[in-house]
């Protein structure tokens, strides 16, 4: 157990924080989960910059690194381009 009251508080910050940035970050799982699993290209299309959205907002928050972000973010992309043809 921590000995200060500020490192008692930190932990209680600590453990918000990371069901919050858990939350976000299996969310934007899911959703790339969902994209992949898509048939349809118009359905695709449209989920693409939904998706590559949330993937930079967890890059932003340091939740992911911006190169997992970027390298999720094209392989969907050429996902997308394989479905339309």
């Amino acid at each position: 157990m921590a000995n200060h009251k500020s490192s008692v508080k930190r932990i209680r910050q600590t453990a918000k924080k990371r069901l919050h940035n858990r939350y976000y970050a299996k969310t934007a799982r899911n959703a790339v989960r969902a994209l992949r699993s898509v048939k349809e290209p118009a359905e695709a299309a449209a989920m693409l910059p939904k998706v590559a959205s949330m993937l930079d907002k967890l890059a932003k928050r340091n939740m992911i690194h911006k190169n997992k972000a970027n390298n999720l973010k094209s392989k969907l992309a050429l996902h997308v381009n394989k479905l339309a043809k």
